[in-house]
């Protein structure tokens, strides 16, 4: 399988004081303000390391429920999360964690599965950083 996708920023003046807007192609994301404030403060946006957090924990959650598919399991939930640290310039760690609700899987197979799915989702073969993951079965 082989599709492209696109998403474009626009920035408008300097790295502190300017501003800018991101669009995806679905405008799932249209014209959203993202700044230096939202990027190194609290400022009201998105910045690029939330949206690598959120593309990061999508892909693992998917890749997880095709794995357990495969493994003859249906998930009732997967809820994941990624926190990235950022530092001097670099995101430097990604922690993975997952809960889960899996019907008739043990909790060692469940954080196979999940280990696996970390190591091939296409956002962590992308990225080039420690990621570390913990699970728990509910």
């Amino acid at each position: 399988m082989k599709f492209t996708r696109k998403a474009s920023a626009q920035w408008k003046g300097s790295g502190k004081e300017g501003g800018g807007t991101l669009t995806t192609a679905s405008k799932v994301l249209e014209n959203t303000q993202y700044s230096f404030n939202t990027r190194f403060a609290d400022g009201k946006g998105t910045n690029p390391e939330e949206l690598v957090g959120a593309a990061h924990s999508g892909c693992f959650a998917m890749q997880l429920s095709f794995l357990l598919g495969e493994a003859g399991y249906t998930p009732d939930t997967l809820d994941a999360e990624a926190t990235l640290t950022f530092e001097d310039g670099a995101i430097t760690h990604i922690q993975l964690d997952l809960s889960g609700k899996v019907p008739g899987i043990d909790a060692g197979e469940f954080e196979k599965i999940a280990g696996k799915a970390k190591e091939i989702c296409p956002i962590s073969k992308l990225l080039d950083t420690d990621i570390s993951l913990s699970v728990t079965l509910i």
